[in-house]
């Protein structure tokens, strides 16, 4: 286990799931770092239970709140995101967990790579956003990265023992993510269209915030898994395959060029990833249940349709376009993600807004994403242009 570990996120249910993970094993790690954005209450109550050297919240405006909530408890307070990035890169820990959820997970993430450190990464933004920089860094400093979504973290652990992400693993011939296809998975377009956000965040298998829940629902997790795919394991996109899974059970596959088909199975519980992921190369107790395989019965496998699912066809487009479409397609799922679940825009409206700032930007010839500072601007732009359109378009859900 680690020296001393940050949790980025640490209010989110990865971040949670990981303190649980932690608190479990019989001689836990040192918890340097918890952090969350604007949740003081949260992040206070789990600061008190956990006892981290240091708690951070992100948004400045909430640090005399966290203050005052751990007035007593020794735990040193920090607030902003340059907090967040010193925490992360910081010399009190080897390992940090990121699982802030969007593209602020960026700037930490990468402040942990630089310092070649263990990077276990949750949020799929930062490669999503900036893989090739992210994973140049990792090439540069020596860090580790290791993937925990559960999808990523299944195709790890099909690949040959000693493999290190960003290299292209040996003999593998694809990759095959699992999709559980969502509350929408039998829907039609039309249904699809008229549904509301309490819908879209009732996800049948897992456990997951507002805006991941969306993702899944829109199947956009999906094709930012791919992305995120290719980059973690040095695999062209079109050996990236997506196949729905209702049952969540295999999480993904390896096709060896033998003809060999690995896959990892495990009960829906991200505790399984975030355990594997935090122990690598040991097994460690996740707390989860063990998968009973008559108990579960059949499995059931189906193809992914990107006519229901127009996200799907937008990542896809994303990766064969310019290297700076990832970025555009990120930034304005999440600008239309928000807008939704505020009421703002109706759910079939999110997959127009990301088409419509993908073509802005070919429009205006926008490609450079070559290093950090072209990667905000371009994210600064498309938040701009897809909130425009939803104001422009006057959506209503």
């Amino acid at each position: 286990m680690s020296r001393g570990v940050v949790i980025l996120g640490a209010t989110g249910s990865v971040g949670r799931s990981a303190l649980e993970v932690m608190a479990a094993q019989s001689e836990p790690p040192a918890l340097e770092a918890l952090t969350a954005y604007r949740d003081v209450e949260r992040l206070a109550q789990l600061a008190r239970a956990h006892r981290p050297r240091v708690a951070v919240i992100a948004d400045p405006a909430c640090g005399p709140a966290l203050t005052a909530a751990l007035s007593g408890t020794g735990i040193e307070i920090a607030a902003g995101m340059d907090a967040l990035a010193d925490v992360a890169g910081g010399t009190g820990s080897d390992t940090v967990l990121s699982a802030i959820v969007g593209a602020a997970g960026l700037l930490p993430t990468l402040a942990a790579v630089h310092a070649g450190k263990r990077v276990l990464i949750a949020n799929k933004e930062p490669l999503v956003m900036a893989g090739g920089i992210v994973m140049a860094a990792a090439r540069a400093s020596g860090a580790e990265i290791l993937p925990v979504d559960s999808e990523h973290n299944a195709i790890f652990q099909c690949l040959p023992t000693g493999y290190r992400c960003g290299q292209p693993p040996e003999g593998v011939e694809r990759l095959i993510l699992t999709a559980s296809g969502g509350p929408f998975r039998s829907w039609s377009r039309a249904e699809m269209a008229a549904a509301t956000p309490a819908q879209a965040v009732a996800h049948p298998n897992w456990e997951m915030g507002a805006k991941i829940s969306v993702d899944s629902a829109t199947m956009m997790n999906k094709g930012l898994e791919v992305i995120e795919a290719h980059w973690l394991f040095a695999t062209a996109a079109e050996h990236i395959d997506i196949v729905v899974h209702p049952q969540s059970i295999v999480h993904s596959l390896v096709v060896y060029r033998d003809g060999s088909l690995l896959a990892q199975m495990g009960a829906p519980d991200m505790r399984i990833p975030i355990a594997n992921a935090l122990g690598h190369p040991e097994r460690l107790p996740s707390g989860a249940a063990t998968l009973d395989l008559i108990r579960a019965g059949s499995l059931q496998f189906e193809p992914a349709d990107a006519e229901r699912f127009p996200c799907l066809r937008l990542a896809r487009a994303a990766i064969d376009g310019t290297d700076a479409a990832p970025t555009v397609l990120n930034a304005a799922n999440e600008v239309a993600v928000e807008a939704f679940l505020s009421g703002r825009l109706a759910f079939d409206g999110i997959a127009a807004v990301i088409e419509a700032t993908l073509e802005g930007a070919g429009r205006l010839a926008v490609r450079d994403s070559a290093n950090l500072d072209a990667v905000i601007g371009l994210d600064g732009w498309a938040r701009a242009f897809a909130t425009e359109r939803i104001a422009g378009a006057k959506y209503t859900a």
